[in-house]
Formats: structure tokens, sequence, C-alpha cells
């Protein structure tokens, strides 16, 4: 069944800032391949560089790269290269970096495949660095570097120093190409905290008091005492509070301002929520207020998440919500919107990508047209996809009264308690919600697959194995319906027994609900499976489905029980 999508995002940096007609014969590819959104386009005149981002699938990012890479390999020739950068390569480095759904080691081992393709296809030897490193030393992206483009004669055939893939002795190709760093790194957020205050001095106060690196030590007085140095004369640094950070306070005239301006390396380890509700405390420690957040470039949508559901908690309030309220809630907590309005289809990269090969979905239809699509003569959408419908709807009742119910007045020691179930609840909605389309393109695959060609014996033996594959899918999705949908009778009858009596019989209709979509999904089990020419298979997947409409029998028969006796 469906997973949540993998969202990488791509930095390369290409050693051409001054050509707009190179740079747009690479961002061209670029903007071509299957399923990437390219965001930005930097070219820098003084540095001759160009650092482009874009974002999609982990596959769709990397055969993206590697296309860019080979174009910038034929059209970048880096002997005729200056800039104030340094550089070593057309492709001068290509982080990867996670966003969504995958983890950093991950993208790590993508970087590493992409480093070992480049060099085998391209001929452009590779250097891996920071968490796709293959040595600890080479984590440091100045150290792979070191000596830039002029020093590759030397480094590209010298033990210890040779790239990680693609070692050679110095050729025309590579004094043409040079060589490529490929990496993984943190996502970084870029994020600017507004003060009431026009001080560069406040600012950078603070600054000092969160970012990691945090502040020189001094002998006596803490502002005008002598900075403390090491052995090797290296001042001796108290480090801030924020892991994981780098800051700086500066004036913007622009706003009439002064501003902390941070780098997050590393959300994991410094949320945004974290990063500003700590500048907010150092802030008003120095008499200084937090007047709202600005937001620089993209972020993933889990940060607005993670911040929204971090806020509802500071307020024992249910975190159980459409996602739309709970980003709702982190813009209005962190005044994203205090010098313009923030508008998250614009800066969360997942609402970025959603108009990428988009398809129309059921789930977006009005109430109204649904019901309309539904009456019309085509099969789908039919019975199973109703049937998913409708254990959404049971998943919903259920998690409206955990959500009243964690906020009903005297109940506020039981918050939390409502508020998973609640968190449960949307969970299970956002399945069934997927299964409603996955249930209708189950169909348009057995239509699918009786279309093909069936001229040869070839074609009918291909045409029989799509047909049976088409139909075993088809039976799968509604069992999985089935299987999710008798699930949101623990919500119905934790909320029944527990929830505000006041809301009982909307527990009641849930508990109907769930097993109309179950008996419902069950239905089209049975009919589906009378196409299966594995009978074992298929009578299997029968009695499975015969199993859970007993127990959702006996399960709405127990909730209603309870919800009567409360009436």
């Amino acid at each position: 069944m469906k997973k949540e999508k993998q969202i990488v995002e791509c930095v390369p940096n290409f050693s051409e800032g001054r050509n707009p007609e190179v740079i747009k014969q690479i961002t061209d590819i670029i903007e071509r391949s299957k399923g990437i959104k390219l965001l930005d386009v930097d070219p820098g005149e003084a540095t001759n560089r160009t650092v482009v981002t874009f974002v999609g699938s982990p596959e769709d990012v990397i055969e993206a790269a590697y296309l860019a890479v080979e174009k910038a390999s034929q059209i970048i020739d880096m002997r005729l290269h200056h800039g104030a950068h340094p550089r070593m390569g057309a492709t001068d480095v290509l982080p990867l970096i996670p966003v969504s759904n995958i983890t950093l080691d991950e993208c790590a081992d993508l970087a590493r495949r992409l480093a070992q393709r480049i060099a085998d296809n391209l001929g452009v030897p590779t250097y891996c660095y920071e968490a796709a490193a293959r040595t600890p030393e080479r984590r440091n992206l100045a150290v792979c570097r070191k000596g830039e483009y002029e020093a590759l004669p030397e480094k590209v055939n010298t033990p210890g120093k040779e790239p990680d893939f693609g070692a050679r002795p110095y050729d025309e190709k590579l004094a043409r190409t040079g060589c490529t760093a490929v990496g993984a790194r943190n996502f970084l957020i870029a994020t600017n905290f507004n003060l009431n205050s026009t001080s560069t001095r406040r600012a950078n106060a603070i600054a000092f008091d969160v970012r990691e690196k945090g502040r020189p030590l001094r002998e006596g007085d803490a502002l005008t005492g002598k900075i403390k140095t090491d052995e090797q004369g290296q001042p001796v640094m108290q480090p801030g509070t924020l892991k994981g950070t780098k800051a700086i306070g500066w004036y913007i005239d622009e706003y009439k301002i002064a501003q902390v301006s941070m780098n997050i390396t590393d959300i994991n380890a410094t949320p945004l929520h974290v990063a500003f509700d700590e500048v907010c405390r150092c802030a008003q420690n120095r008499g200084v207020r937090i007047t709202g957040t600005e937001i620089v470039g993209l972020i993933p949508k889990r940060t607005l998440i993670e911040a929204g559901k971090y806020f509802l908690e500071k307020q024992q309030r249910s975190t159980g919500i459409p996602e739309t309220d709970i980003i709702g809630i982190a813009i209005r907590s962190m005044g994203l919107s205090d010098l313009k309005p923030f508008n998250p289809r614009e800066k969360v990269i997942e609402f970025l990508l959603e108009d990428i090969d988009k398809q129309s979905r059921l789930i977006d239809l009005t109430v109204k047209h649904f019901a309309e699509e539904t009456s019309r003569e085509s099969p789908a959408p039919g019975g199973g996809t109703i049937a998913a419908y409708m254990g959404a709807l049971a998943a919903a009742l259920g998690t409206m009264v955990a959500n009243l119910s964690s906020h009903k007045r005297g109940w506020d020691a039981q918050w939390e308690k409502f508020s998973r179930w609640a968190d449960r609840g949307q969970e299970q909605i956002a399945e069934l919600l997927e299964l409603v389309d996955e249930d209708t393109e189950a169909f348009n695959r057995i239509m699918s697959a009786f279309a093909l060609p069936k001229q040869t014996a070839e074609d009918k033996a291909a045409r029989s194995k799509a047909i049976q594959e088409a139909t075993l899918y088809a039976t799968q999705v509604p069992l999985h319906t089935m299987q999710a949908a008798y699930r949101t009778f623990d919500i119905c009858r934790a909320m029944a027994e527990e929830g505000n009596p006041n809301s009982v019989s909307d527990a009641g209709v849930g508990a109907l609900a769930a097993r109309a979509a179950v008996l419902g999904a069950g239905l089209n089990v049975k009919i589906n499976a009378g196409g299966l020419k594995n009978r074992e298979t298929a009578d299997r997947l029968i009695a499975e489905a015969n199993q859970l409409i007993a127990k959702a029998n006996e399960a709405e028969k127990e909730i209603m029980n309870i919800v009567e006796s409360k009436l």
C-alpha cells in the first residue's frame, strides 16, 4: 500500500556565474527532469558560481543531478575559470539533503552511489564529503577541496589525496571538468528573529547567548575584560545554548529593526520552535522582545507541524486536529507574518511539490461533487471507494469527540489522554482517505490490463498475467480498507465509554459508519476475489474478510449498547 512520499533537496554549485546561456543549459536539464521542482537559481558574478536548488523524490533527484553534472562537464571548461569562491570542478559541490520521510544516512548512501556513477560513467573523479564521507577527515569539505582546482594534477593520483571514485592520472579531460564533491547534509533553515529594538549591539548579544559557538570568555568584567586565550593563542569560547546553530545580530534598514539572524544547521538538534523560544528567553533577559520570525527560503512541512504541536501542548490543547490548523497555530505562535504575510503554499517544500504530476483526486472534490461523481454511469468511484470514505468519517467522528473531551471544562487533567486518541484518529483518517483514491486506482488497473493487446500468444500471456496481478491488487485494497476501518472501532468505543457524554451519539454514528465501511469493503473483496485463478489465495482473502465482518458486527453491537445506555 502507499507510503509517505520521500523528498530530497539537492543544491549543486556550478562553476559558472557570468554566462546566462551556459547556466540556462544546465537548469533547463534539471527543470525538464521528471518529478523535479526547480526552486531557485542564484548566480554570482564575483564568485563566478551558480547555486541551484531543486527537490523531488530520491530517484528523480539523483537522475536530475546526474544529468546536470553531465551537462556541466560538457559546457564548462575549468581551464578558463576564475572567481572569488573556492572551487575544483565544473560541478564543484553537490549535496543531498533529507526533507521528508528519508534519513540523513539514506541520503549519504544515495550520495556515494551517485558519486560512483558520475566517476564511472562521466569520467569526472568524485570526493565524498560530510555525511557521505568514506573517511572521517573528509567530512570537512575544505579537506576534500584543499588546493582547489590548481592542486588536482598532484592530488588525483596521489595515495591519501586521490578522489574516492575515479582516481587516475591527470589528463586533458580532467583538466577541463575538474573534480566534484558529492555529499549529504542536514536541511538548513535560515531564519531571522525580529526585535522591538534598533540596536545591533543588543541583537549581537542575544545571538552570542544562543549560537553554538557562543562568545569569547573574558577575564574580570564580562563586557570589557581581556579575552581569555588558550595555549595556541586562540580565544576560549563560552558555548551558547542552541546546538547546531550559527547566529549574528544586524540592523535591517528596510524594516527599521534589528534582527537576530540564525542558520539552524541541524533541525533535529534544534527545531525552529525551540530556537524561537530560546531567543525569546534570552531577549527578555536583556530587556528586548521578539515581535516575530522571518523565514528566508523554504522549510520542510514537519518544521511547522512540530512547532504547531509544541505550542498546542504548551496550552494543554489537543494536537489531534487537521494539519492545516496545526500549521496555522505555528504561524501565529512564532509571528511568521510579522513583516509580511506568510503563505505556507509558497514556503513549504512539500506544498510546492504537490503540483508536480498532480492528478485529480476524489478526496479533493467537494462533498456535493463527490456524490455527483459517484452517481454517474462510470463504474468508478464505486462501493469500495465509498466504503473507504465511510471509514474516514467514522474515524473523524471519534476524533471529534476526543477533541471535544480534551477541551471540556473540568476535564483538564485528562487532556493528554484525549489528545493521544485524537492523534490516533487523525492517522486513521489520513490512511482511509488515501484508500478512497487507491480503490478507484485499483479498478483502473484492471481496466488497463483488459485493454492490453491480445494478438499473439505472447500478448495473451502477458495480458492474462497483468489481469491477474491487477485483480489481486483490487482484492487486497478493499481488504486493507476493512482492516483500517475496523481499527476505528477502538476510538469510537473509547469515546462512547469515556468521552464527553454530550457527544456520545456522535461516537455511536461513528460505530455505525465503521461497520458499514467494513461490510461494504468486504463485498468488494469477495467480488474481486472471484476473478482470481489462484483459488487458494482467493479463499484466504475471503476468509480474512469474513472474520473482519464478524468482528465488526460484534464491535458495532457492543458500542451501540454503550451509547444507548447513556442516552
